[in-house]
């Protein structure tokens, strides 16, 4: 079957959420019976984004095969409720570092090596091989940037070539810019953008137009013109309240995706039996949400966190898997989520009544994931103020490591307990690193050295956790007991030589890695605190909008007030 591909390509800023219009039009494609793979494509030259600051370029993504990639997967995840491979990220890193390997090995003998043809070619290569491998009906291909970054012109050059070769269709989505001090929309820098992808030899074949508000049909009709096209062919996504609107906006534009789909040689299943029961279905999930955000009632969760801040802002991209697992249990919870952003360092430098006043009202706190020494003194102050006054906890990851160091130097009375990525000379290394891992730090080897990707872990029974995945219904079993399976992205592990010491204090092992060595999951006892959990997994990145994640899920039920055992 000859590769069908769907180009989705940026213009005017970035940001503009091209990421979440990919995954929607995979969604209602999806809804409508279509095998549907997404990739990819960030032009930047990291190989991957595992040594990326969250605060350069938002949250890095667990692929469950282990790959560090781009966020916008998460996306691609959430809304179709499938699993992507790391190989539906594709980075320029990864296209240059395959290509001179291969000149090395001998594949171009002979040959100068060129950007057009080698280079590009690659490209296709690449991109071919994962749709064929996805055994998808088309592959939808969202290219990180914008149009005229120059990083993207590779990428740009690979598509027009692939035009002549294979089925293609692509999508221009570019701003309508309303300047604040005459504001009036502007379709100028839509229409240059335009006029430069098409310089590449690529006419859309549909333009997708993102504005603060609705567009004029004046201002519509200046796109039209200049790309040759008709109105049917424009579709208006304005700002909204929800991302997961969209997939319902999209299927009310039938006539463009219709036409979306014609060079495919495949037809838009308007009028199937499947399709509209899927639409429908979909668009009572979307009733229900509506409904929970009007409510008054809301739960409040903190996250404290690291990468909170950048000057004014707020960087909500960080941490946007949390985000959108806390949503997902709250609208399971029939509860409006309230998110409460805190700076650890902030807490660090706050006396005792200052951290009172910045946790009032909390009814649940998370510590997400994380690297390094900033701003762990203060995630530690905020684990002992839930821990000490009974607000329900979730530590995600290094949230794990952060609470068993206060459980032990608090409760265990080990004075000066830590972790060796923070001091390496703590009297009680309580958190230790793998001593595969010290091999490769000791080599530098950054990249890709961490327990990436899926692991089980089995759970011990009476449990919370065991509990909440049982009624979730994500507990699983073979011959060795029941288990979970979480995605993971650390070096650091309880250290074996305290598990007896801390179990003593009170602590519980919830679950533990196959061999039994590693601890996966700690609570708390029920008669102890409502709500104390934490991880060494990233829950957050399985959990979905009609499905949440079981540890999400009885935080925010804790949070209620409710008894989760």
């Amino acid at each position: 079957m000859t590769p069908r591909f769907i180009f989705i390509i940026g213009g005017v800023i970035s940001g503009l959420g091209k990421g979440v219009f990919t995954a929607s039009l995979g969604k209602v494609l999806q809804m409508g019976g279509y095998k549907v793979n997404l990739i990819k494509i960030d032009p930047y030259l990291n190989v991957d984004a595992g040594t990326m600051r969250p605060t350069e370029h938002g949250e890095v993504w667990v692929t469950y095969d282990g790959g560090e990639i781009d966020q916008d997967l998460g996306n691609y995840e959430r809304f179709l409720h499938k699993k992507f491979s790391k190989n539906n990220n594709i980075t320029t890193g990864k296209i240059f570092q395959q290509v001179i390997k291969e000149e090395r090995s001998g594949r171009y003998l002979g040959k100068t090596i060129q950007y057009i043809p080698h280079v590009t070619d690659y490209i296709t290569e690449m991109l071919v091989k994962n749709h064929q491998q996805s055994e998808a009906h088309l592959s939808i291909v969202e290219v990180g940037g914008t149009v005229g970054d120059y990083e993207s012109s590779l990428f740009l050059h690979a598509i027009a070539r692939m035009q002549s070769r294979y089925k293609v269709a692509s999508v221009f989505l570019g701003y309508f810019l309303r300047p604040p001090h005459i504001n009036e929309i502007k379709t100028k820098p839509y229409q240059h953008a335009l006029m430069n992808l098409m310089s590449f030899g690529i006419k859309p074949t549909l333009y997708v137009v993102r504005a603060p508000t609705q567009p004029h049909i004046h201002k519509l009709e200046k796109i039209a013109a200049a790309a040759n096209a008709t109105l049917d062919s424009i579709i208006t996504i304005p700002d909204t309240r929800n991302i997961y609107e969209i997939p319902k906006l999209l299927y009310t534009f039938t006539p463009a995706l219709v036409k979306l789909l014609k060079p495919l040689a495949l037809r838009f299943p308007k009028n199937d039996r499947t399709f509209k029961t899927e639409r429908a279905k979909y668009t009572r999930f979307l009733g229900s949400i509506i409904k929970i955000e009007k409510k008054r009632k809301e739960v409040k969760v903190a996250i404290v966190g690291k990468y909170t801040k950048a000057g004014r802002f707020t960087l909500k991209d960080s941490y946007i898997s949390v985000v959108e697992a806390i949503r997902f249990a709250a609208w399971k919870n029939k509860v409006r989520p309230r998110i409460v952003w805190l700076d650890a360092l902030q807490i660090e430098k706050a006396r005792l009544s200052d951290l009172q006043k910045m946790l009032e009202g909390i009814e649940g706190i998370v510590v997400p994931g994380g690297f390094g020494s900033t701003g762990v003194e203060g995630k530690i102050k905020a684990i002992t103020f839930a821990r000490t006054k009974k607000i329900p906890y979730l530590g995600l990851c290094y949230g794990l490591q952060l609470a068993v160091i206060e459980f032990a130097r608090n409760v265990a009375k080990l004075k000066g307990a830590n972790s060796t990525e923070i001091d390496p000379k703590t009297p009680y290394p309580v958190i230790d690193i793998l001593p595969r891992q010290r091999k490769l730090l000791s080599q530098k080897q950054y990249g890709a050295t961490m327990r990436l990707g899926e692991y089980k872990a089995y759970l011990k029974k009476g449990t919370m956790v065991y509990t909440l995945y049982r009624e979730l219904r994500r507990l699983y079993r073979d011959s060795h007991g029941a288990y979970v399976i979480e995605r993971h992205r650390h070096r650091y592990e309880v250290n074996p030589k305290y598990h007896k010491t801390l179990q003593k204090a009170g602590i519980v092992f919830s679950g533990l890695s196959e061999d039994s060595t590693l601890v996966e999951f700690i609570e708390l006892p029920s008669n102890v605190h409502p709500f104390f959990i934490a991880t060494q997994a990233h829950p957050e990145f399985t959990s979905y909008p009609t499905e949440p994640n079981p540890l999400f899920y009885g935080l925010i039920k804790a949070a209620k007030g409710l008894k989760v055992q």
